[in-house]
This record gives structure tokens, sequence and C-alpha cells, in this order.
């Protein structure tokens, strides 16, 4: 892999994972570039110079196979390295994403699950039972977790960050509505709310054009 690719690339790669997962849902062997935009809505040269940034992976007159690509792609994003991860504050957000992301399909194995509220200490979500954020210390430097989910509010966000840093987490998938960072740990900050608005000024734009 060449030593710097651009974010833009990369978070490109989740999408071709995803599509190819379906044609191999459909059944679907081999695909070319200029079938794979189709279906994805960007264009082959663009695909092409997406996939040679890790190597290429098609071959002249034939295209690329679905189930190698896929692979390929699996292992430069790291899916299957199974990242250890915690997730803090499990309120309704946290429990939906407990519930319905799927992380050990994305990468991450989930160990752990924290909140500070008595009503929600003890209570159960699939197999993991949440925890006291008072115990957070000594699990992290029991089970070594990597990264690390925040889903609790805004203003507790950048202090758990740093507990948790302290404790070896490598990088974080944040919603708590606020920027957090972290040296040069990998943050993704998720704003829910950013992308309703963006979808407001597209069907505006859409309105304004007729």
């Amino acid at each position: 892999m060449k030593e710097k690719v651009s974010l833009a690339v990369v978070r490109r790669l989740p999408r071709y994972y995803r599509y190819l997962g379906e044609l191999q849902r459909q059944g679907v062997d081999k695909i070319s570039s200029g079938g794979l935009a189709e279906k994805m809505g960007l264009t082959a040269s663009q695909i092409r110079q997406d996939l040679n940034c890790f190597g290429g992976f098609g071959q002249q007159g034939y295209g690329y196979n679905v189930e190698m690509l896929r692979g390929e792609i699996a292992s430069i994003l790291g899916l299957p390295r199974q990242y250890r991860t915690v997730l803090i504050g499990v309120g309704n957000l946290g429990r939906a994403l407990v519930s319905h992301v799927g992380f050990e399909k994305r990468g991450f194995s989930l160990i752990g699950l924290f909140d500070v509220r008595e009503d929600v200490i003890g209570t159960s979500i699939g197999a993991h039972t949440v925890l006291p954020m008072s115990e957070l210390e000594a699990f992290c430097l029991r089970e070594r977790p990597e990264a690390a989910v925040l889903s609790l509010p805004r203003a507790a966000a950048p202090e758990v960050a740093d507990r948790l840093v302290a404790l070896g987490v490598k990088g974080f998938w944040n919603f708590s509505n606020g920027e957090i960072v972290e040296g040069e740990i990998p943050v993704e900050n998720v704003h829910l709310g950013d992308s309703l608005m963006t979808l407001c000024y597209r069907i505006q734009s859409e309105e304004n054009q007729k």
C-alpha cells in the first residue's frame, strides 16, 4: 500500500465493500469497473484510481473477481482484525448502536458497556451487562480495549476520551455531538444532525431547480 492515501478514497472503501457484498449475494462472480461504477453512481475512472491506490486488483478484459476484491478490501480496512471495543453511554442511542450496528462484521469486537446512571448499571443488552464508570480503569487495564464508542453527553466526552487514551485506547467513534481531538489518535466524529441538514439543503436545491 502506498504511504499516503487520501481520506476521501478511504471513505469510499466501505461503499465498495457493501456493494460487492450485494453482488456476491446475487451470485455475481465478476464485474467491470464500468459495471460497478453504474451501480454505485461513480465513474469507472474513479473506481480504477481508488483501487490503484492499493494495487489495482483488476485484470484487463476480465474486470474484477467480486469475491476476491471484497476480500482484499476487507483486509485493507482491517475488518479481520476485530479491535476490542468499549461503548460509553448506554442511553437510547447507545442501546441502538449495540443492537443494530453489527460491530463484529465491521472490524470491532464489543467487549464492554459503561454508564453512570444507577437505573442503567446492571441492565443487560444481549450478552453485555452495563458496568459503572467507576470500574472503567480496572476493566481497561485487564481487557485492553483498543477502540471506544462515545454516545454520552457532549460536555462529558473530552474528559472520558482523555481517560481512555491514558488507558491505551487507539481510536474513537464519537456520537457526543461535539468534536473531540486526541492528538494523532484516529477519531470519527459523527454528527447525525449535519447529515439531516445536508438532506434539507439537497431537497431545497432540487425544488429550486424546478
